[in-house]
Order: C-alpha cells, then sequence, then structure tokens
C-alpha cells in the first residue's frame, strides 16, 4: 500500500468549501469578497484574550508580507498557508509526491494535503509563539465565566486562539478563491500593505509623512545645516521621508509598466475563419507571488533564530548574536534582510558592525532574493498549469493554433519554451532585485519593498479580473470561451 491509499481517508474527508454550481454573478462576487475583507479587518481588531504587555512581535518587518497583526487572532496570518506551499512545491519539484495534478483524485489528495500541512503549520507557528520566549506572554491568572484559570490554562487558550485564526484564514481565502473574485491571500495582503501605508502617510504620530512635515515646516524639528549635510540626510532619510516617498512612487510606475511588457504570441481559430487572438508572455509572467514564498522562507529562519536565542542560554557567537532582540552577529545576522537604510548605511553612525559585515549582509540578501524568486518563480508556473507543456494544451483545447504551425500540441509546447522558460527566470530575478532595492532605500509607512511590490502587482492583476468579469457579464459567450459555465 503506497502513501496515497494509506492517507486518502484522511485527506478526502478535510473540511472544504463546497464549489458554486453554475455561474456566480459579478455582483454576488464582489460581495464575497467585500464580506470577506471586512471580516479579516473584522478579525486583525480582535485582541488575543489572556495576553499580557510586552509582547515581542516575532515576524517584525515581515508582517507587511505574511498579512497578519501582532496580539490579535491574525497573529500568524497567511505565514502557515505559505509555508506549506514551500514544502509542497519543493516535494512537487523533486518529484516525491508521486501526483498527477490533471488526475482529479489525484487533485483532491493534493487539496488535502495542502490543507493538513497547513493545519501542522499553523499549530507549530502559535506553540512556540505562546509557550517559549515570551513572544506572547500570558497573565498570571484569568477570570472568565466565575471561573478562575491558570497561568498553563490561560496560554493554552491564547495557543486555541491563534490556531483558530490560522485555521479561519485558511478557509476564509478558500471562500474568496471559489465564490468571490482573486484569491484571499493577494486580498489580505493588499489589505495589510494598504493599511500601513495609509497609516504613513496620515498618521500623527511621529513617523506620519505629513505630520513630520508639518513639524519640520512649523520648526518644531531642528533640520540643522543643508550645506554640512546634516539637513540633508534630515530631509532625504529622517524626518523628510523624501527618499522614501520616491521610492514609493517608483515602485508603483515600475510595476505597472513591468506588468505591462509582454511578447505576444498571435492565435487564430482552426474553424472559424477570422476569429485572432494573442497570448500574452509577460515580463513578470510567474507575477510577483514567489516573492512571498522567497520571504517567508526567510521569515522562518528568523523566527527559529528567535526560538533558539530565548532557549538557549549559550548559543555559540557563529550562529547568532542578539540585542534587544535583533541578530547583531553570526549566522542569523547575514541571513536577516535588509529592511532600511539605517540597516546598511554604516557612515551614519546608526549601524554597530563594520562596513565588511554589513556588505556581507547585504550580498547574501540580494543573492537570496535573486536567485530564490528565479527558482520560486520556476516552481509557481510548474505548480500552476502555466508551464509550456499546461498552456500548450490550454490553447489546443480552445480551438486555437499559432498561424503558420500546424495544429499539434508538441508544436505548439515547443513555441512555448522559447519564452515561458526565460522570462519566467528573468522575470523573478528581477522582482527579487526591486524588493532589495526598495528595502534599501525605505517605503512609505515602512511596509517594504517585498510587500509594495505585493500589493502593486495584485491590485493590477485584480484589476483585470475584474475587468475580466465584467466583460464575461456582459457577452456569455466569451465565458464559454474562458471555459466558465
Amino acid at each position: 500500500m503506497g502513501w496515497k491509499e494509506a492517507a486518502e481517508p484522511v485527506l478526502t474527508r478535510m473540511p472544504a468549501v463546497r464549489r458554486p454550481e453554475g455561474h456566480i454573478p459579478f455582483k454576488r462576487k464582489l460581495v464575497w469578497t467585500a464580506g470577506i475583507l471586512v471580516l479579516y479587518f473584522f478579525l486583525t481588531n480582535i485582541s488575543l484574550l489572556g495576553s499580557a504587555e510586552g509582547a515581542t512581535d516575532i515576524f517584525g518587518q515581515f508582517r507587511s508580507v505574511l498579512a497578519g497583526e501582532q496580539g490579535s487572532l491574525m497573529q500568524v496570518g497567511i505565514g502557515p498557508i505559505v509555508t506549506a506551499s514551500i514544502v509542497l512545491q519543493l516535494l512537487g519539484g523533486a518529484n516525491l509526491l508521486g501526483l498527477d495534478t490533471d488526475d482529479p483524485r489525484d487533485q483532491v489528495l493534493y487539496q488535502g494535503l495542502q490543507k493538513l500541512l497547513v493545519v501542522v503549520m499553523t499549530a507549530l507557528t502559535a506553540l512556540p509563539m505562546v509557550f517559549a520566549g515570551g513572544f506572547l506572554p500570558a497573565q498570571q491568572s484569568l477570570t472568565l465565566g466565575g471561573l478562575e484559570f491558570g497561568r498553563t490554562q490561560v496560554q493554552t487558550l491564547m495557543f486555541l486562539q491563534v490556531f483558530a485564526g490560522g485555521i479561519l484564514i485558511l478557509y476564509m481565502d478558500e471562500v474568496v478563491s471559489k465564490w468571490g473574485i482573486g484569491s484571499g491571500i493577494g486580498l489580505f495582503i493588499i489589505a495589510s500593505v494598504s493599511q500601513r501605508l495609509v497609516a504613513g502617510f496620515l498618521s500623527l504620530d511621529d513617523g506620519g509623512f505629513f505630520y513630520d512635515w508639518y513639524r519640520i515646516l512649523t520648526g518644531q524639528v531642528e533640520i540643522g545645516s543643508i550645506v554640512a549635510g546634516d539637513g540633508l540626510y534630515t530631509l532625504l532619510l529622517q524626518d523628510g521621508h523624501i527618499i522614501a516617498l520616491l521610492t514609493t512612487l517608483l515602485i508603483f510606475g515600475i510595476v505597472v509598466y513591468a506588468e505591462s511588457v509582454r511578447v505576444e504570441i498571435p492565435l487564430s481559430h482552426a474553424r472559424v475563419k477570422g476569429a485572432r487572438g494573442r497570448f500574452p508572455v509577460k515580463l513578470i509572467y510567474a507575477s510577483v507571488l514567489p516573492m512571498i514564498l522567497v520571504r517567508a522562507l526567510q521569515a522562518n529562519i528568523q523566527f527559529m533564530g528567535q526560538i533558539l536565542n530565548s532557549q538557549w542560554a549559550a548559543m555559540p557567537g557563529w550562529l547568532g548574536d542578539y540585542s534587544q532582540g535583533q541578530p547583531t552577529g553570526g549566522f542569523f545576522y547575514y541571513f536577516s534582510p535588509i529592511y532600511s537604510p539605517q540597516d546598511w548605511m554604516w557612515w551614519t553612525g546608526t549601524v554597530t558592525q563594520e562596513a565588511w559585515q554589513v556588505l556581507i549582509r547585504m550580498s547574501i540578501d540580494l543573492t537570496f532574493m535573486v536567485v530564490g524568486g528565479a527558482i520560486f518563480a520556476i516552481f509557481w508556473v510548474e505548480t500552476t498549469d502555466m508551464g509550456p507543456e499546461a498552456t500548450a494544451k490550454q490553447i489546443q483545447n480552445s480551438g486555437m493554433q499559432i498561424p503558420g504551425f500546424r495544429q499539434n500540441v508538441g508544436v505548439i509546447e515547443k513555441v512555448m519554451e522559447r519564452y515561458i522558460p526565460q522570462v519566467t527566470v528573468i522575470g523573478g530575478a528581477l522582482v527579487g532585485l526591486l524588493a532589495v532595492w526598495a528595502n534599501m532605500l525605505g517605503t512609505i509607512g515602512g511596509v517594504t519593498g517585498t510587500g509594495l511590490l505585493l500589493a502593486v502587482s495584485i491590485t493590477y492583476k485584480l484589476y483585470e479580473e475584474i475587468a475580466e468579469e465584467q466583460m464575461m457579464e456582459m457577452h456569455p459567450m466569451m465565458r464559454e470561451m474562458f471555459g466558465g459555465k
């Protein structure tokens, strides 16, 4: 008996959101999408019952990518879902699962296995957060409904809340994917980044763009001498946020432009004379979603370092030195991403490490993002049926062909192989490079370059999907062409 036969009774019984029967009107999809979005914001504002002050955000700057909120029911965000996807992609890439995604039975097993992994990852993420290291400190006692709970019981209650939040976000994502527009993961990332971006502009605390400029213009902030460089540094990188503003605007522009750069392969219908079309191979063919996988892998490495630091009193220096919960040396320092200009501008006095240490960290971060972006882009294309073979089958099944070539799947696949693999690698590496560059210069609201890239790209794709939905709503025949009902 193979693993599929042994696991099938469990994997096929994993709870799932029922698929809609027939076509869902566009307005109803909007209602489902908006409802899940409101529920997400509601859950991010529900604090964990029994939590005490002094919590440490173990994910730190990864929050904008993982779409969670520290100390709330959405504590783990989409982290477990992304980690499970990484595990499955690596196993699938090494062909260790033996699953054929074209087989309906194997599709059910794959989806069940993914959900099971998400459940396991949620538990493994929540356990150390609550029970180890003081990342989510619990109250010593709690009275609830006339019952007195001790510290261990309060911790158990907090664990159950974090675990329930992780499972909720899994099924919220499934609801959006089946009944709404786009994907839940993309929707939550847009919500998280947009919230931080708006706060970065409009916050009335220190760090808000407009508030800081109000303080500068009214003389509440000492700029310093522009000639000596102090004032220029203040305006560009500190209270003025000019570099952060320019970087934010440039990322918006570059991503929108990159989404429009494409190679268009002409298509014609084999039986309907005059029916022509084009298959676009975009520069960012795999989208920027593989960046979530790369950043999630980095987040898990830092997560492991935080746990080791909290539990291992005499951790070797080569492995990691920590100060105020942040790595300052060793392996975990060199593998920690660059978040802001203050992390690498050693000449400003904000960095305690030597210049050569900072340069090594920058090189590792750049290599990790560029190479990792290319590798995960390839995995993403192959596992989401966007590769040359799957694309050729889709074109063949739609009745289209490439003018001047025989109507054969193998011929279409060879044409697709000239473009898709190369564009996938180039696009993945380019997105990784942009993310590191944006992080190094800083962004408004501290949303990080990766978070901003994701938000802009996902919003652009969401706009395209809404336009497509509206077109199919107005012209039902288009729905049949796209394989809808």
